[in-house]
């Protein structure tokens, strides 16, 4: 019967080895990734839709955007703040002056944000029509 001991070194083990393959996989998916992004961005060159340095950045900053954003099935992890969060007392002429200013910027920004969004779609649609493609 085995030991304590060697259930845990064998609960070690496998996570160890759980850990290696997950990394393997993920390394597999990015390095595809990769090469559908840079044959995107050479047919995008080879259009003259955009230049080589423009190339470049893109694929760059899409490898980024792949390698941050979490994976289905994991949440992340909360960080907690280095120190607490500061509570500023306002009269009401300045809250309803901020008021304003906030909601304003939260239009703006939910503007970007629908803008970023169909810009991400239609890149995703172009990308599956690329790999249709022959």
């Amino acid at each position: 019967m085995p030991g304590f001991g060697d259930i845990v070194q064998k609960a070690f083990y496998l996570g160890v080895g759980l850990a290696s393959y997950a990394g393997e996989k993920a390394g597999g998916k990015l390095t595809e990734l990769r090469s559908q992004v840079q044959k995107l961005a050479d047919e995008m060159v080879a259009k003259g839709e955009m230049n080589t340095e423009e190339a470049r950045r893109f694929v760059e900053d899409m490898m980024k955007q792949a390698q941050q954003q979490p994976t289905s099935g994991q949440t992340p992890e909360k960080t907690a703040p280095s120190e607490p969060r500061r509570i500023n007392i306002l009269d009401d002429d300045e809250e309803e002056a901020n008021g304003k200013e906030v909601k304003k910027e939260n239009k703006e920004n939910r503007n970007n944000v629908d803008h970023l969004r169909d810009q991400v779609l239609e890149l995703q649609e172009e990308l599956k029509r690329l790999q249709r493609e022959p």
